[in-house]
Formats: structure tokens, sequence, C-alpha cells
């Protein structure tokens, strides 16, 4: 090959997937990773745990690697292999693609042989730009096919385990010692313990919180406390603190923990009494699980220390509760919710490039799901956010006639509202959306009269008035039908999506007519009630409801209200401030230091955000919710504003909305590889953004709009802009590094 030959290879592809699975080659023993590839591990007695490929004809996908700024991949060649040696040589007997003439880098469907059900497979991908450039082949990337073989599977991860030592260990008064690991985990302890005679007993205790230096034998709630008691054998030895199921957690509904991980409790404290003899760090490890991540995938600095530290915990819980492989709602009961899974999926998105376990639970919740009407809704929403994030549509088309059910149009009377009071539930319908017990409305939880909540502290739904046309049902009832709309379209079911695309718009029109208070600028509850709370308001000005010349009286009330809902609410709170680009009040919020607020989390003593934002909001509450989560994927998606535009991020939205917050910087996976803004903020006056983009994306960047006498430059040089209410937009932007200014 000759110089100039070599000079036109640009990088081979990264970050191979298979059916979106970033390691599938990934081999556990005992619950942890080890460093033996696939082949090897098949052919060993060992019980091995695999990652494995449960479909017949799987997809593939890569990161287009690019120097150059505007380089987008033109065409792709994949070779699949039954062994390594055939693939090094170039020869990909099970499948060889040809050069396809194709941007695509995400979702191609496998079209060779028909893979035979547990054997390894080997792969590789090399591409070609717009810039001429071929790219060398990518590293071998394997997998193992599942013993069964179907047409649509999701496959995941097995949990693993990872060992952490304390971060402090303190020698207590009277033979015993008190360790803190840093941050709470779900996981059991490992102690090693000498004993002169073996006969001696010790006291373990286990738990989330603390009361003067040492574990809290109370804490109250659902707060995490455990003792147990071990007799250690003469001499040294290692003993694995046996945790047992809780019958709270352990029931028909719950998910399981898988049995080579064993049972897990969440702590973060550590506590042995009744033992004289040393301790040091390395004899007490936290046999940790969780659902394989990647810390490096994300991550967020700004100018304020408590937006931070409100990040920190957010992403943190994300890990942290992830330990079923199934998205749940905490500790107290490891169920699945809709409501929870909605804030963890968007929040996985943001935090790591993983798409699986989201998938997966809400896949699960289409079969097993829970009694709020809203919630059934949510399907929906989940659906539509899986298939924007991947870009995969794999999911959409098998559970197609579902999620049809589920946007509950059975319940619609003649003007489009939809309502569970109204006599309209039959057993075909219940049976359609896969339940079997009694639908009601949520509005948000807990209510007023739950868990003693009484008087000062009624429940978090704003004294929000049930009637029977129930604004926030409904506005979650347009957003699902909105979204099936679209759905039909990409499936190319076109009477479905002009079906839903006329009830949509019937919908808007009588929900403004019926529900909106022109005297006074705002929503009400419902129809026959006067109320008015946060979350009629909220709902439909975070999913598109609220007429233009209406919004600023919306916001009006919404910033009245303060944060009058649960921590689950303030998710579509933040979707609606900042829709509404209230970029001031959306920081005010995510930065509160009050009693409602994240960073009340924090003082509180949690390391995992909670299910409520203090014990008084809910007495039952557990400190390991990630519907608490929210600023894991409101700071990235909102106030930096990364959103993608097409599916699988091949464009993207990057729409900072900074307020007085001077800088912050970000980097966000996506399925075409990192994402990075940052930008340096003197409100009113200046603005600077740098961004990069990975290869093979595009993206239209908005700018604060100050002046029409503006000077905007893009790398120092002069750029034309459109106008868009508050911001400047400059479109169609390629990969690569930008600096884009924007002076008054």
């Amino acid at each position: 090959m000759c110089l100039g030959s070599i000079a036109q290879h640009q990088n081979a592809p990264t970050n191979l997937t298979v059916n979106l699975l970033s390691s599938p080659g990934k081999v556990l023993l005992n619950g942890y990773p080890v460093n033996i590839n696939t082949h090897e591990a098949s052919l060993r007695k060992e019980q091995f745990r695999f990652t494995e490929i449960t479909t017949r004809q799987p997809v593939f996908g890569w990161v287009v690697q690019g120097d150059t700024n505007n380089t987008m991949q033109t065409a792709y060649r994949i070779l699949v292999a039954d062994s390594k040696q055939k693939l090094q040589a170039g020869n990909g007997n099970l499948w060889d693609s040809g050069k396809v003439f194709s941007s695509h880098s995400a979702n191609i469907l496998y079209n060779g042989k028909p893979l035979k059900p547990g054997t390894v497979v080997y792969w590789k991908v090399k591409v070609w730009d717009n810039h001429t450039r071929e790219s060398s082949y990518s590293n071998v990337s394997q997998f193992k096919t599942a013993d069964t073989l179907s047409d649509y599977a999701t496959d995941r991860y097995p949990i693993q385990k990872q060992d952490e030592y304390p971060a402090q260990i303190t020698n207590l008064t009277r033979e015993g010692y008190f360790a803190d690991f840093g941050k709470a985990a779900f996981g059991r302890v490992r102690i090693t313990l000498f004993s002169d005679q073996g006969t001696d007993t010790v006291v373990i205790h286990l738990g989330e919180a603390t009361r003067d230096g040492r574990v809290d034998r109370n804490p109250g709630g659902s707060v995490r406390y455990s003792r147990y008691t071990l007799v250690p054998e003469k001499g040294r030895h290692t003993y694995i603190v046996t945790i047992p199921p809780d019958a709270r957690n352990t029931g028909p509904q719950a998910i399981l923990v898988p049995e080579y991980i064993g049972e897990v409790t969440p702590f973060r404290y550590f506590e042995i009494e009744h033992y004289k003899h040393p301790l040091q760090e390395k004899d007490i490890i936290r046999e940790t699980a969780f659902y394989p991540f990647n810390d490096a995938d994300s991550y967020f600095h700004s100018s304020d220390t408590i937006l931070n530290q409100v990040w920190e915990i957010s992403k943190y819980s994300i890990k942290a509760t992830s330990f079923l492989g199934v998205y749940v709602d905490g500790d107290r009961e490891r169920i699945p919710y809709e409501a929870d899974a909605l804030i963890n999926q968007l929040s996985h998105y943001c935090v790591a490039r993983e798409y699986n376990m989201a998938r997966y639970t809400h896949e699960y919740l289409i079969h097993k799901p829970t009694w709020p009407t809203e919630w059934i809704l949510q399907s929906v929403l989940m659906a539509w956010e899986d298939y924007i994030y991947t870009g995969d549509s794999r999911s959409l088309a098998h559970f197609y006639d579902d999620l049809n059910a589920k946007t509950l149009s059975g319940l619609a009377d003649e003007q489009g509202f939809i309502s569970t009071r109204t006599g309209k539930i039959t057993p075909k319908l219940l049976q359609s959306i896969h339940f079997n017990g009694k639908l009601r409305d949520i509005v948000d939880w807990p209510h007023t009269g739950i868990l003693g909540l009484e008087k000062e502290e009624g429940g978090e739904t704003d004294g929000f008035v049930f009637t029977d046309i129930n604004t926030v049902v409904n506005a979650f009832h347009y957003r699902a039908i909105t979204l099936m709309a679209q759905i039909a379209d990409i499936l190319g079911k076109s009477d479905d999506h002009t079906m839903y695309q006329k009830q949509a718009t019937r919908l808007k029109r009588v929900f403004n007519d019926e529900l909106f208070d022109k005297r006074r600028g705002y929503y009400i509850d419902g129809i026959g009630t006067s109320h008015a709370s946060l979350h009629a308001n909220m709902f439909p000005l975070a999913f598109g409801l609220v007429e233009d010349e209406n919004t600023e009286s919306v916001l009006d009330f919404i910033r009245s209200r303060g944060m009058a809902c649960s921590v689950y609410g303030a998710q579509f709170l933040l979707d609606a401030v900042y829709n509404a680009h209230d970029a001031g009040y959306g920081l005010q919020l995510l930065t509160s230091t009050g009693e409602r607020s994240w960073y009340n989390m924090i003082r509180s003593g949690s390391t995992i955000t909670m299910e409520a934002w203090d014990n008084k909001y809910k007495p039952n509450q557990d400190w390991n919710h990630a519907w608490g989560a929210v600023p894991a994927n409101i700071i990235p998606r909102k106030l930096m504003g990364i959103e993608p535009l097409e599916p699988g991020f091949r464009k993207i939205r990057i729409r900072p909305q900074p307020g007085s917050l001077q800088f912050a910087e970000v980097k966000h996976p996506t399925i075409r590889g990192d994402v990075s803004v940052k930008f340096t903020n003197d409100p009113g006056k200046s603005f600077q953004l740098e961004v990069h983009m990975p290869a093979n994306t595009t993206a239209d960047i908005y700018l604060p709009f100050f002046s029409r006498r503006q000077d905007v430059q893009i790398n120092n040089q002069s750029a034309q802009y459109k106008r868009k209410g508050d911001f400047s937009v400059i479109e169609n932007i390629g990969s690569g590094k930008w600096v884009f200014t924007v002076e008054r």
C-alpha cells in the first residue's frame, strides 16, 4: 500500500454493539466480571454466566470515528464469522454484507446464514465517509447466542458484583468498629475476623443512617437498618453475612435477587460490636450488586456547587438502584411501576450508554401494569423514548397492538375526553391492557389521608379535586395519542396515523375549550370544579397542550405554586418550565436548599435519591428511590439542552438554558458517540458555547438572542442565524468541534 493510500484511511469504528449491548462478550464467575473471552469460557467447566444474544437476527451498531468536522458515513461493510481466525483472514463465512451505501451506523439487521444456538459468533465492520476515506476494520467483537433463539426479545447483561472497601473506619470504645463506605449501595458484607477460642459472639449492624457516630438502630420509615450475630471460628476466617429475605420485598409482584448474587440490603454504614482484635479496611468488603455501569460515560460540572451535588446524587442513584436489572420503586417493595420506570429510563439514557434495561422494564410493564390510569398511558411515552434515543423500531412493531390499547382510547366520550369513572371500563378493555384490577386516577402520590397525611402535610396533589373528566389524565391521554400518531407513521400504518392525528387535534381543542379558565388564565382540575392545582397546569404545559398566547399566564400560575408536587411530579414540572424557556425558574428549582429540594435529600444524609422530599411528606418513605433522580435527565436534556431531534441521535438539538449559571460542561452518551457541551455565560451580555459532536450526526444549535445588533460567530467567523423567540438558531451543524459566541 502506498503512503497516499495510508493517508486516506480514517480511524476504525469503535464501541460496537449487538442488540444495543456494548459489551456482549461480558462473562461473569460467581457474579464477578472475569477477563476471559466467551469462547474459552464456554469450553471450561466453571459455572460462568454469559451475556447472551437471544434473537435469530440481532442488530449491529458502531460509533463512526472522524477527526474532520462534518464527517458522515457513506457506506459500511460487516463481516460475521463462526471463528476469530476466519474473520481475521477476511472470511465472513456467516455473513459478508458487502459494501452497503448507507449512513446508518446503528440497528443494522443481521442478514446472513442462520445463527446456531449456543455458539460464539465474531464480527467486525469498516466504513467509508464523505471525505472519500475508507477506515480499517474495527477490533473483533464477539457474542454468544442463547440455547434458544426467538424472532424478538430484549437482551440484558446479568447482574454483577463489585467489591468495595470502607472509605473510613473508626475504632469504637468497648471492643468495636464503625465503618463508612461513603455511599449507600445494595449489597452484603464479607468480613475477615480472628477469634482466640471460637466461642465469642459478635454483633454486626448495617444501615443507611447514623446517630451519634453509630449506625442508627431506629431510623424510622423504611430507612434501612439490620442486625446480625456471628460466632467466628477459632483462628482467622472470612465470613459472608447472610441477609434473610424480607417478606415486604420478596412477594409475588417483586423482582427477586438472582441466586448467584445472594440477598442484598441497602447500606452505607457498618458497625461491629464485641470484637477486640484489630480490624482494617481490607477486612471489611461490601459485595455491591448492580447492572453493569460505566461511570465514565457521563460527566457534569458547573459553577454552582449545589447543582454539582444534585447531579452527583442523581447520577449515582441510577447506578445504585439497578441491582435487579429492572427498574423498581425502591427497596421497600422492589416492584416495577411505569412512573418510576419513565424517570429511570430518561435518566439512564443521560448517564450511561445503556438502553436495554429501560426497554426490558418497559416491555415487562406492558404485561404487568400497575393500577394508576396515567401510568398505563406512560407505557406509550416509554415506547417513544426508547425509539427516539435508540432509533430501533423493533419494540414498537412487536408491541404495537399493546401500545394501541395503552392509549385508553376505549374510555373516550363523544368529545374525546377519557374517564375511568363513567362506566366505560369493560373486561375486554382490561384484558387488552393486561390488567386484572381497578383502574384509578392518581395525579401524584401520596394523596391526602394516605399514610396519616392530613392538615398541613396533605399529600402531594396540591389539593387536586378529582372529577369524572380529569385534566391530568387527559393531558397524559393527549400525549399518548400524539405519540401513537408518530409511531403509526414510523411503522407505515397510515390509517392509524391519520386516526390518531385527528383524535389529538380534537382533544387539544376541547381540552382548551372546557378546561382552560380564560378569566384566570390557567387550567382547572377537571370539569365540575373551579379548583386549579399545579398539576392541572404543569402537565398540559409539559405535553404541548397550552396555546402560545396562554403560556405566560399558565407559567405565572405554575411559579406561584412552587414545588407543590412530589419528586415524581418534579419531572413534569421541570419539563414544563424548561419547555416554556423559563431557565431562571428551572435553575431555582434545581438548586433550591428548601425542604422540598434535592439538596434536602443530601442534607438529610442520603446518598441515593429519596422517595419523597422529606419523611414528613411520606412517613414510610425509603432512601433508595430512583424516581427522585429527575435532575439526572433534566440537567443534560433541559439545562444543557441535549435532545434527539431524529431517532438514534441522527440529528440533535443543543439548546442550553443556563439562566444565571455562569459555567457548565457536560458529556452525554448517545448510541452514535458522546456529545460534549460547555458554556460560559455572562447573562444578557455574552455567551460562549463549545460543542463536540460525534461523526455521523448533525445538530441545530440554539444560542441566546440578545438584540438585532448582536454579533454571532462560529469558530471566530461571523455566522448567519434564525431568530426563534428568545433564541438565535444555527441549523444543520455537522460533527466535530465548534465554538459559538454571541455578544450583545
